[in-house]
């Protein structure tokens, strides 16, 4: 089973399927931004990894949580990062049409800045 089965068995296993479009949808920016990323599961979750752990998705019973290993360092016009731990950072997203696709491009530019150091 390659890494990206390993993930979409996650999504299918345990995934709300109200929330499964969330994750597609995240799944396919970071295809998109971060195409040299490799997805896998990592401590039990999706995870993005580069150099180091650049992203990774939490379901919960509530929504999505999106998020960025270092994101406390970002620059974040959009005011949607949250957290208050020394480094990470996320974004919780409950319905797929409040999700701002440009800020989450933008997490992922400067996530993939910060590893590229």
């Amino acid at each position: 089973m390659g890494a990206t089965d390993s993930v979409d068995a996650f999504v299918e296993e345990q995934v709300l399927p109200e929330f499964r479009d969330i994750v597609a949808m995240v799944r396919a920016v970071m295809r998109e931004c971060a195409p040299q990323a490799t997805e896998r599961i990592s401590y039990g979750l999706p995870m993005w990894i580069g150099n180091s752990t650049l992203a990774w998705i939490s379901p919960s019973r509530r929504d999505i949580t999106f998020g960025f290993t270092y994101g406390r360092e970002f620059e974040d016009r959009y005011g949607l990062l949250k957290g208050t731990g020394k480094h990470a950072r996320h974004v919780k997203i409950r319905k797929l049409a409040d999700a701002n696709q440009e800020a989450l491009r933008s997490y992922i530019r400067q996530a993939l800045e910060r590893d590229s150091r």
